[in-house]
């Protein structure tokens, strides 16, 4: 019994770590990556701390001192520019009275620098007193430091003496790396971008499963199974010609449909109507194109799995109730549909999920154009995290954009196993003594 056990967890093991790594870790990994703040900016590495415009600019609400300080230069009297000053070769004498007396001091303008060098006892002329400033010419601006305390280190030498509370704020204003976060399901919650997004997709993922890839596959599926055996067999393979073409073959055919020198324009063309690109011309249009395009194919493959459900059902029943006087609609209702509960429900959560994560289709059509009209939510995750036209892609924003539609997916299927009586599916059948 034990080698028994053994072997089997053994036969087992390959597809348990193929399930690890290929479903359970990308979604653990999606988790992590949306409590980050992780752009193009911040890379996906430990970032520096940098005093770039932008980061002046964030902390002028809070500190607008500092912020003005920071980005104007500031002279400091410091080793470096006295090593640079000897090496001009000028009077002996400037070097040396500012390293006896003036040696640390922090001038917040180039005008009180120049007018403690003028002030010195060798009287250095106008020349020698620009060129001796620049020397102590010193600032933070978009200088790169490599740890914290390299940075509160230099702003501490220009003068500025912060607080715990303010090094904090300038930390975080200056850090140019990621950082653990929530402000990214923030940005989801209080976007209206985002509410039309997922409005979008409601409305995308509804009316596909329905119409096409519930409804009419179940449509498909009933009407083949009463042709003849040769003819359904033709019919199901040329509705198949969807789902095995290879996508972006078959986008290119509905594009050759719908452009404005395409098959329609010109079709309409010959009714007085001007040619137009039917895929963009309207978010009307759009839609209308965009759910063809997606449904066609998620028909293809409801049509496969009930069609094999129905041929599963005996045929001493259909046969059975023709000797009762049963019509055609009579047995779909009394004897198909009552035993596709299980293939229905399989198929409405496969293909919501399917419809939820895939935007393949709408990116090669109208890349969730005219404007935004037919962007949905995985297309804008696409769009957040991997390919923008800003450039700076949001790994963060876009990973908990897709969590979102992890935990949408999740709470769906529940919902569709409270609907289908998933418990009476999976219990023990009746038998009549």
């Amino acid at each position: 019994m034990r080698t028994s056990r053994t072997l089997g967890l053994v036969m087992i093991a390959p597809a348990a770590v193929m399930i690890f790594l290929f479903f359970l870790m990308p979604v653990v990994l999606t988790a992590i990556f949306a409590m980050t703040n992780m752009t193009t900016a911040t890379g996906i590495s430990g970032g520096a701390w940098q005093v770039t415009q932008g980061a002046v600019n964030r902390l002028k609400a809070d500190m607008p001192e500092l912020a003005g300080g920071i980005a104007e230069p500031r002279f400091v009297i410091d080793e470096q520019g006295l090593a640079a000053l000897e090496a001009l070769k000028l009077k002996a004498g400037f070097s040396t009275e500012l390293r006896s007396s003036h040696m640390g001091e922090v001038f917040p303008s180039r005008r009180e620098a120049e007018r403690m060098i003028k002030a010195l006892k060798d009287r250095p002329s106008t020349r020698e007193v620009k060129q001796i400033s620049d020397l102590f010419n010193r600032s933070v601006l978009n200088t790169r430091f490599e740890t914290r305390d390299e940075l509160m280190a230099s702003l501490k030498k220009l003068g500025f003496a912060l607080t715990p509370a303010e090094q904090e704020t300038v930390a975080t204003a200056t850090y140019t790396g990621w950082v653990w976060t929530t402000e990214n399901f923030r940005i989801i919650g209080n976007s209206p971008d985002m509410a039309q997004i997922f409005l979008n997709t409601a409305f995308y993922v509804s009316v596909t499963l329905l119409l096409f890839n519930v409804s009419y596959a179940l449509f498909l599926a009933i009407m083949t199974h009463y042709m003849t055996a040769s003819t359904a067999s033709i019919f199901r393979a040329i509705w198949l010609l969807p789902r095995i073409t290879p996508v972006v073959i078959y986008v290119l055919m509905w594009k050759w449909l719908t452009w404005d020198s395409g098959f329609i324009s010109m079709f309409m063309g010959q009714f007085g109507y001007p040619a137009k690109n039917y895929l963009l011309d309207s978010a009307y249009n759009a839609w209308f194109f965009v759910i063809l395009i997606n449904g066609f194919i998620g028909a293809s493959m409801g049509m496969l799995v009930f069609s094999s459900a129905i041929k599963a059902i005996p045929q001493t029943q259909f046969h059975a109730s023709e000797v009762d006087g049963a019509s055609r609609w009579q047995q779909v209702r009394h004897v198909i549909l009552p035993q596709l509960r299980w293939p229905i429900l399989f198929v409405t959560c496969y293909q919501t999920l399917s419809l939820l994560a895939s935007f393949n289709e709408i990116l090669l059509s109208t890349r969730g154009g005219p404007g935004r009209a037919t962007e949905v939510w995985s297309l804008a995750a696409y769009h957040t995290a991997l390919n923008n036209y800003t450039g700076n892609l949001e790994y963060g924003l876009g990973a908990a954009m897709a969590l979102v539609l992890v935990v949408v997916g999740i709470v769906l299927s529940l919902i569709y196993l409270r609907i289908f009586r998933y418990d009476t599916l999976i219990s023990k059948p009746l038998i009549e003594d």
